[in-house]
């Protein structure tokens, strides 16, 4: 069998002929977490320091370490916030995690987390021109619990390191309250990307997908399977900015969200779905198939599939139906599966399927925007904003039901997008500095390129290495046995 090329380009040409379309998306999933753990141990994770000041001579170590430094320490101590500009904080972020949440892998313990930190941690570096840095931390307390608070304190105490936190990982209902608290005692922004990042982007293929069914969010009809910290997030979002909550019906593994749910209420810790509660499903629908009847979109963000959402189900929903169906490594149901039972547009998590809804090409021009400007938080407005940004910049280059929203690999989106979050941080009256749309979109798309040329110079003088072409095929060879067993 041919090999596969070192881009992984055309992934479904290198399985057998013969294989279902099932079979392929097994074989998929099963070769990319292989192939991940080799190349992982190959390289020895992802990230690593590099310095952007030179060494001319040795002499420089007294300028660049003590006693030179002793002024840059002075300085900041009489006003921190030209620590922005004599340190690398203004473009650093802390991507944090107690690992209670990994994809769809549960609880790791701390340290099961570095992987998707560091994962986050090289995206923003080359999507985004950002520096970042993992940070897993045991979150539990003397009793073996998770505690909220001990993320609270952490990030509190580090928070003068760095320009910006991401949160990730973080399993409700901690999630909600760690967020809501940095958010407003916190002088950086922190966001959660599991929450606020999944809602910024589904909203911004929703928008294309609506225009596309030629559909309204103001009059959708909309079912969201899932009420964690994602699709509450998504919730609130997409209400934000224009939809009927009387038109959205919400569903958790004990039913429908509506005014009836006394469990959640008297939960404290779920405010966020109480909150929901009371704004959405005025009907107390508990049967998601009922919902389904006539819906025009479905948000599924929820138990990895195949079979979490029903072909049936789908096959009862408005013409045109829109299908976002969000769960890793598995979507709740396979996109043919889901055409076939009369989807228009489907979208889902993954790279290797049409329309990738992923935070992937949200975060790191969210952030980026908000360093640049040294935004204090990161608003609901700038988030609704970045959605907004996505979606146009897919609507000019041409969109259709097979891709609604931009990908990766365009490199424009993320200048584009960092530019309109500065814009909107400016105008929500968080941003510490001002500057044009124009000076934004130049930064941002100079410290991108600056990320990229860098990654690839290394590469071209062989300091990071290609995968080895043998690795790759035999991950392959493996899925393809695992499959036909």
């Amino acid at each position: 069998m041919e090999a596969i090329k070192l881009n992984l380009d055309n992934l479904d040409k290198a399985f057998p002929v013969n294989f279902t379309q099932e079979q392929i998306a097994k074989a998929k999933t099963l070769f990319l977490k292989k192939l991940a753990f080799e190349a992982h141990k190959y390289y020895g994770g992802k990230i690593q320091t590099v310095p952007k000041a030179p060494v001319p001579g040795f002499n420089w170590f007294n300028v660049w370490y003590t006693p030179g430094v002793s002024k840059v320490s002075t300085s900041i101590r009489d006003n921190n916030e030209v620590s922005y500009d004599l340190s690398n904080r203004g473009n650093l972020v802390a991507v944090v995690s107690d690992s209670t949440r990994v994809l769809g892998d549960g609880d790791c313990t701390p340290s099961g987390g570095l992987g998707v930190m560091e994962g986050k941690a090289f995206l923003m570096k080359y999507l985004g021109g950002i520096d970042a840095m993992a940070l897993c931390i045991d979150s539990k307390n003397e009793k073996g619990e998770n505690d909220p608070e001990k993320i609270i304190q952490f990030v509190k105490m580090v928070q003068h390191s760095f320009g910006a936190v991401n949160l990730e990982d973080i399993s409700q209902p901690n999630c909600y309250k760690v967020l809501d608290t940095l958010r407003e005692e916190c002088s950086i922004p922190v966001w959660h990307d599991d929450a606020q990042g999944t809602a910024c982007v589904i909203l911004a293929g929703l928008i294309n997908a609506l225009k596309l069914a030629n559909k309204n969010l103001s009059n959708a009809k909309i079912v969201m399977l899932g009420a964690g910290a994602a699709n509450t997030t998504i919730a609130r979002l997409i209400i934000a900015d224009g939809a009927n909550p009387k038109n959205v019906t919400m569903f958790d593994t004990k039913g429908g969200l509506h005014k009836n749910r006394l469990d959640i209420k008297a939960d404290a810790r779920f405010y966020r779905k109480w909150e929901l509660c009371q704004k959405i499903n005025p009907e107390c629908i508990n049967d998601i198939a009922e919902a389904m009847k006539g819906a025009d979109v479905l948000i599924a963000v929820s138990t990895p599939g195949p079979d979490s959402v029903k072909k049936e189900w789908i096959s009862t929903m408005a013409k045109k139906s829109i299908v976002f169906v969000c769960a890793n490594p598995i979507p709740e149901i396979y996109p043919y599966a889901a055409k076939e039972a009369g989807a228009f547009i489907v979208a889902t998590g993954r790279g290797d399927f049409p329309n990738q809804v992923n935070n992937s090409i949200g975060f790191p021009g969210i952030l980026k925007g908000a360093l640049m400007v040294k935004a204090t938080k990161i608003t609901d407005n700038m988030a609704i904003a970045a959605a907004h940004s996505i979606a146009n910049y897919a609507e000019k280059r041409g969109i259709n039901p097979e891709n609604i929203i931009a990908k990766m690999d365009e490199v424009g989106i993320f200048p584009f997008e960092a530019a309109d979050v500065a814009m909107q941080a400016i105008k929500d009256g968080v941003a510490r500095v001002k500057m044009t749309r124009e000076e934004a979109y130049t930064k941002a798309e100079a410290d991108i390129k600056y990320a990229r040329d860098m990654t690839s110079l290394l590469s071209e003088k062989g300091f990071i290495k290609d995968p080895p072409q043998q690795m790759i095929q035999d991950a392959l060879n493996w899925a393809i046995k695992e499959v036909t067993k």
